[in-house]
């Protein structure tokens, strides 16, 4: 790769820095030289030719933007000389060719997991403990810090050793001492073959919209149902909108029999009583968890979950394609791959309608994208207002250019299915799943369809995980990995550093997929305890 410019389509009119550019500096771009007029930042764009104010942009063979005043060649693309435009798609499928990697070197290839009675096979072996409500939030945290305190999987917090430190030198000493060197943490020897208890807590259940109440029971069915989870503590208030009836019904559309522990307070009457019964039962079911072991299994078990947060210019270019080169591997081996965050796919829209297998297929995609975007414009926002400014600041400038770049996750194989959010993958092969661009609420969907690995692309930094699928972070370039080491767990930047191709960062990826899909490697999001959780709420509060 070129380390100073680089073009992602021969057919694009705009060029990326890959290092600071200056005016005066000769380019050479698709054996054209360029003369740069303005101070181009590394990440960002600028112009390959003189546009005139209405003129499309285009990157990645696309339409990306529109120039809103005049631009000199080799001027910079900045907020203020274009805004956000996309091509109009056409609805065509049928006649798409793939043309597949090679896997000789994978298919005879197995990872560590866990596998359960319905076919599914997990990374991890987790007991979840989850409210139905808000108002049970409180006694799930005393159920976790019971839990975690008496079977030691506790961790020690630095900071708060750093806090007593300073309490104990309010005499004048000065605090000094690295708080990262003093982190201790236990491990469990009494249930050895358990990956952790997982604790969640949220703030729906009731006071909003039955939509939303039979939204959230079919996420916490996807959870339960999950491949990493062995079976599920829930606590009922009683009398929310989010009814264990509901939980129930939709954890039997699923084909779900794992064992439940169902505790309702209004039925128990005191706390100590729901909580009693809820311990009890938990640690008996907790025993019988903790005869799984890990066996081998093909890698078409594995489900990837492809998301991406923070990102920069360079996410779609280096960490992005590095994903989309398992996801076609994935899906040449006959896993699925899941590609989320509907509102990073506005400007892509037509590519991935064309990689549809079925007419239905890429109408249900349409309709999911265009109902969700005037939902958003209702409330008086759109895709268009998708980047944030951490995104624009690294050289996103628009939702297109945005979403075209977040959109190489995906790869180039066709799409099997789509999903609207909580609906369960099934289906071998490349899944859209709805969700929104919210890091977190994404991630959350994503495991709530069955991923159960979750390879997360930043290059701003993030420290995102899941309480129940590890979150592999892969940055877009080699600084942040320095800069923030301990939430990063792969460097695509020796892409653009011309050490590596997509292709070749793939699969040094693969690698450290089977390695974390056998527990042989735990994700710094794991080491961190980042299990973050956050269910979509579409409707209102009432």
């Amino acid at each position: 790769m070129n380390n100073t410019v680089l073009l992602l389509d021969n057919s694009d009119n705009v060029g990326v820095a890959l290092m600071d550019l200056f005016p005066g500096n000769q380019v050479m771009l698709n054996g054209k030289s360029i003369e740069i007029q303005d101070f181009v930042a590394a990440k960002h764009k600028f112009a390959m030719r003189a546009f005139a104010p209405g003129e499309e942009i285009y990157m990645y063979g696309t339409t990306v933007g529109e120039a809103t005043q005049a631009i000199p060649e080799g001027g910079a693309i900045t907020l203020q000389n274009i805004r956000h435009k996309t091509k109009k798609y056409q609805v065509q499928t049928g006649g798409y060719s793939w043309n597949s990697p090679d896997i000789s070197s994978w298919k005879y290839l197995t990872f560590m997991g866990y596998k359960r009675a319905d076919n599914q096979v997990g990374t991890a072996n987790i007991w979840l403990v989850l409210p139905m409500v808000f108002c049970e939030n409180t006694n799930v945290q005393l159920m976790q810090e019971a839990f975690e305190n008496a079977l030691g999987l506790k961790k020690m917090n630095p900071y708060e050793r750093q806090i007593r430190t300073l309490i104990s030198g309010l005499n004048g000493e000065k605090f000094t001492e690295s708080v990262a060197q003093k982190t201790e943490t236990f491990e469990s020897k009494i249930f050895p073959n358990l990956d952790g208890i997982r604790f969640l807590t949220h703030s729906m259940g009731c006071g909003g919209t039955r939509q939303d109440a039979e939204t959230l029971c079919a996420l916490l069915a996807g959870y339960i149902h999950h491949p990493n989870v062995a079976g599920a503590t829930v606590l009922s208030l009683g009398c929310q909108n989010a009814e264990v009836r509901i939980l129930q019904e939709k954890l039997q559309a699923l084909g779900c029999t794992k064992p439940l522990v169902i505790c309702d307070q209004q039925q128990s009457g005191t706390t100590e009583a729901l909580l009693n019964r809820a311990i009890e039962d938990t640690f008996h079911q907790l025993i019988l968890a903790n005869q799984a072991t890990r066996q081998p299994a093909p890698l078409s078990y594995l489900s990837i979950g492809l998301e991406c947060g923070g990102s920069d210019g360079f996410s779609g270019i280096s960490a992005n394609p590095t994903l989309g080169a398992v996801s076609d591997l994935i899906v040449a081996l006959g896993g699925k791959a899941i590609l989320s965050e509907f509102p990073e796919l506005c400007g892509a829209e037509e590519n991935l309608i064309q990689r549809c297998e079925s007419p239905e297929l890429a109408q249900k995609f349409i309709h999911l994208m265009e109902t969700y975007n005037e939902a958003a414009k209702r409330v008086g926002s759109g895709f268009d207002m998708n980047p944030s400014p951490g995104n624009i600041k690294d050289g996103l400038l628009t939702d297109a250019i945005k979403s075209c770049g977040a959109a190489k996750k995906g790869g180039t194989a066709p799409v099997s299915d789509v999903l609207d959010y909580t609906e369960y993958a099934t289906k071998p092969g490349l899944n859209l799943l709805c969700t929104p661009g919210n890091d977190v609420e994404s991630t959350t969907g994503l495991a709530g369809s069955g991923a159960n690995i979750i390879l997360f692309t930043t290059g701003l930094g993030t420290p995102t995980g899941n309480p129940i699928v590890p979150v592999i972070k892969v940055s877009s370039n080699s600084k942040l990995v320095k800069k923030m080491a301990d939430i990063i767990d792969f460097d695509a930047g020796t892409i653009i550093e011309g050490l590596d191709t997509p292709q070749s960062a793939g699969e040094k990826l693969m690698k450290m997929i089977i390695e974390v899909a056998s527990g042989r490697l735990k994700t710094k999001a794991e080491e961190k305890s980042n299990f973050d959780f956050i269910p979509w709420k579409r409707g209102v509060s009432l």
